[in-house]
């Protein structure tokens, strides 16, 4: 039985956890908190380097294991901000060298898409994945997954937290503009931009902005519209790449698959094409420990492993890059 502890620290979340091949052995996480505006990858990077003694330390007593039992140690090493994953791969390249135990690289994208069909038993889905920095619509075609769509400017996160930066609202913000969302009482046209099987945020942001600015709209309205118009752009695209494949089944990750109007509005989708719709805990939608550990497990077993030589980050590291062994 293989266990392996994975690091997770691309962007404001450091997280670590340890997991068998069919349980999650310990999990904890110390997010980086801005004081104001959004955040800093220097001062995050640094904020991770302070606490990740504590972490790992406190993801090895809650696992109750020796840490000799450790078959090897997994981390994000792209995509996400470079100070960030620097400091966790430091921390995973220690460990190795002290457990004299191998070393995994994990693509953080596919580690979304690995733990949501592992939690939800999704057999071969297509993957709507929203986070902070990335949108896109992806499924495995053969050995490697495809991207059928994606952002042509910022992730769907980004831009829901540039909105909300515009107004002092604290990070994150999307839980706060969906609270403000829900009290929004009409719809404002704002731009809907979907270009082909792509789509764009930057001038829908803009516009909303502008819209509360000239106070024209309260942010209630704006912010329903908002959400309304960035989700139905996603809906669309991802409904065009099931009936393109023929698939049907959905799996929803990433941070922003916590929202509950984005859950509502591809759940009907899915429900209209007979599709089965799949979605993780909200606890393991935002960047996660555990699927970090999870994927460097699967990897592990397929002897997908690098030195330490070798385990430069890759900030721009892209899901279709992944050949997928296991």
């Amino acid at each position: 039985m293989n266990i392996v502890l994975g690091i997770e620290g691309t962007a404001w979340n450091l997280s670590a956890a340890i997991v068998e091949e069919d349980k999650i052995l310990s999990e904890y996480s110390l997010p980086y908190q801005p004081v104001g505006g959004g955040i800093h990858p220097r001062d995050a990077a640094q904020s991770h380097a302070t606490n990740i003694k504590k972490v790992i330390s406190t993801v090895l007593d809650k696992a109750d294991i020796d840490p000799k039992n450790i078959n090897g140690v997994a981390f994000s090493i792209g995509p996400g901000m470079g100070p960030c994953l620097r400091t966790v791969a430091t921390a995973a390249r220690a460990l190795s060298l002290l457990l004299d135990i191998p070393l995994i690289g994990v693509n953080h994208c596919i580690a979304h898409i690995e733990i949501g069909k592992w939690l939800t038993g999704a057999k071969n889905p297509l993957i709507l994945y929203v986070s902070g920095a990335n949108s896109q619509v992806i499924g495995l075609r053969g050995r490697r997954y495809n991207i059928y769509g994606e952002t042509l400017d910022i992730g769907i996160g980004n831009a829901i937290d540039k909105f909300s930066r515009a107004f002092n609202i604290r990070h994150p913000g999307g839980p706060k503009i969906e609270e403000l969302a829900k009290k929004g009482e009409r719809y404002i046209k704002l731009p809907y931009v979907v270009k082909g099987m792509d789509f764009s945020f930057s001038g829908l942001v803009t516009a909303a902005i502008n819209a509360v600015n000239r106070e024209e709209f309260s942010i209630y309205d704006v912010s329903f519209s908002l959400q309304e118009n960035a989700f139905s752009m996603l809906v669309e695209v991802t409904e065009r790449a099931l009936a393109y494949t023929d698939t049907h089944e959905l799996l929803l990750t990433g941070g922003v698959g916590a929202n509950s109007r984005l859950r509502e509005m591809l759940k009907i989708m899915c429900e209209d094409r007979d599709v089965r719709f799949f979605v993780p805990d909200k606890k393991y939608m935002g960047d996660n420990g555990v699927m970090i550990a999870y994927t460097g497990l699967l990897m592990l077993k397929s002897g997908i492993t690098i030195k330490v030589e070798d385990s430069t980050v890759k900030p721009n590291f892209r899901p279709d890059e992944v050949e997928i062994k296991w």
